[in-house]
């Protein structure tokens, strides 16, 4: 019987490597334009409905009414005007990387997440593509880990092909098909 030989060597915290080095790419610009289409459609067409009801002339409003829905048009004209600046400056931050044994992905305007997703734990990978998605020809990949039943990662703004080229490679990487032959 030959004894195997124990190591643990101490590691100075300076010879770590450092996530953000990683050489990552950006997700596609539509992604911010959709977007920022959306957020304009919807709270623009919120604020419009509110307006028509302040100056419909088939019935009127009691005396508090006016003042009210000129408060809601208010809000809904603020909350939405920071949506948009968000998207604006926050969707071109979203990067991510593919890695031999790992995802990672990059995002966050006031908080920085560094999401480092390894292949290996991967339990399984999911391309979503809702209508708008459809529309602009992008798709979300949805990476779940094994052990969790909500996904670990999630890279919005995918064009359709990239999407299903990174999930392949995720399906075909090595240590995972490695085990089946």
């Amino acid at each position: 019987m030959q004894a195997s030989e124990f190591s643990n060597n101490v590691i100075p915290v300076s010879e770590l490597p450092s996530l953000t080095t990683v050489p990552s790419e950006p997700i596609s610009p539509a992604y911010r334009c959709l977007n920022l289409w959306l957020t304009s459609g919807i709270f623009g067409g919120v604020a419009a409905i509110l307006v028509l009801v302040l100056i419909q002339p088939w019935f009127a409003l009691l005396p508090p009414a006016p003042f009210i829905v000129s408060l809601c048009i208010g809000g809904v004209l603020f909350i939405g005007s920071w949506l948009f600046l968000y998207h604006f400056f926050a969707d071109p931050l979203i990067r991510y990387s593919i890695r031999e044994q790992d995802l990672v992905l990059f995002k966050g305007l006031l908080f920085k997440d560094v999401i480092c997703q390894p292949i290996l734990r991967i339990q399984h990978i999911d391309i979503q593509r809702g209508p708008f998605e459809r529309m602009a020809g992008l798709a979300t990949l949805k990476v779940y880990s094994a052990g969790g039943s909500l996904h670990t990662l999630a890279i919005p703004g995918l064009p359709a092909d990239t999407a299903e080229t990174i999930r392949q490679f995720v399906l075909n990487h090595s240590d995972l098909t490695q085990d089946e032959a």
